[in-house]
């Protein structure tokens, strides 16, 4: 599995969020999150891509399901909103290169 695969299903997860979902699904999401956005910073590690390990690697810190980071629902929708933006857009950027 590809870095734009990955970063297009957790933008859909992400989306998914903003709608009336069972309580298991946004733990679910914020559990692959963290193990997407680990993996992430990982390869953007590897590829010597110092900004992106820090994004990342601080969206692993966000969303990871162990020390809650109570935001409210509204702010919640707003990150995942952004988040999966700027995860599309990156997927998109990647295709031109």
């Amino acid at each position: 599995m590809n870095n734009n695969t990955i970063k297009i299903i957790l933008a859909v997860a992400l989306i998914l969020c903003l709608f009336q979902m069972p309580y298991g699904y946004y733990q679910f999401v914020r559990f692959i999150s963290m193990i997407g956005f680990g993996y992430l910073a990982y390869e953007a590690n590897q590829s010597k891509k110092d900004t992106e390990v820090i994004i990342f690697a601080g969206l692993a810190i966000l969303f990871q399901p162990f020390f809650k980071i109570a935001l409210g629902r509204g702010m919640w929708n707003i990150v995942d909103l952004v988040v999966a933006i700027g995860l599309i857009i990156s997927v998109m950027k990647n295709k031109k290169g």
